[in-house]
């Protein structure tokens, strides 16, 4: 998928933080873009900046959808497909975190955390399997290095990524017969607004949601003989080196 001017993509929880960085620089390679929030006020508000910064009114829409639900993510697949014609890269990123000590973890917050971050995964490519085939597509999970390294209180965490990032190689294996490509992505430290955090100069050391587009750019422009199915990013520099 080199030449990725006139491709579509969508990307759940593009709103904000990861998604959002690689909505902007999706747009920036002339690719039109779907985001998705739980939220329709959410989605129209970032698609307009976005919109006005890669200078693209009419390449891009917000759809409120909630990857919790299999026919909230069917009739955002559906809706893109009405809107652009086809569907060329799904990009699997929203996720939340709710860390606490098993003992205190509730059953409200662990079911939160796998049904948004695996089951919202699996929901996706449910949805947009037969779009992709008929693409010859690309599916991205974003992960974490939370699927690799576990750590505690995050239990429900670590389950949902460590789940997240199998689900996708194993996707991997059954769409690549068709010439659909699969890649996880597993970012390290990221400077967003996740599970409440507040980006500032201080987390200059981290991973931007920027980087994190410039990478699936590169990811997608690949040449097509390669794929690069499970990529661990983290910070160069982090304080603690």
């Amino acid at each position: 998928m080199q030449d990725l001017k006139g491709k579509v993509a969508l990307i759940t929880g593009g709103t904000k933080g990861i998604g959002y960085g690689v909505a902007e620089a999706l747009l920036n390679q002339g690719l039109k873009v779907v985001i998705t929030s739980r939220s329709q006020t959410a989605a129209d508000k970032a698609a307009k900046e976005l919109a006005a910064k890669a200078d693209c009114v009419g390449s891009i829409i917000g759809i409120q959808a909630d990857v919790r639900e299999f026919q909230s993510q069917f009739k955002a697949v559906e809706q893109a497909l009405n809107t652009f014609g086809q569907l060329d890269v799904v990009i699997a990123n929203a996720g939340l975190g709710h860390f606490s000590s098993i003992e205190d973890l509730t059953i409200e917050q662990w079911n939160d955390t796998i049904d948004t971050n695996l089951t919202g995964a699996f929901n996706s490519i449910k949805a947009s399997v037969e779009a992709l085939k008929a693409s010859k597509g690309y599916y991205i999970t974003i992960s974490s290095l939370a699927g690799a390294n576990f750590f505690a209180s995050g239990s429900a965490y670590n389950a949902s990524k460590f789940g997240v990032t199998g689900f996708t190689q194993a996707v991997m294996l059954d769409l690549r017969k068709y010439g659909v490509k699969v890649s996880t992505i597993m970012p390290g430290s990221v400077s967003t607004h996740f599970n409440g955090n507040e980006p500032s100069e201080d987390e200059a050391w981290k991973i931007q949601s920027e980087d994190l587009g410039e990478l699936v750019v590169d990811v997608l422009q690949m040449n097509p003989r390669t794929l690069p199915s499970k990529i661990e990013v983290r910070p160069t520099t982090p304080p603690s080196a």
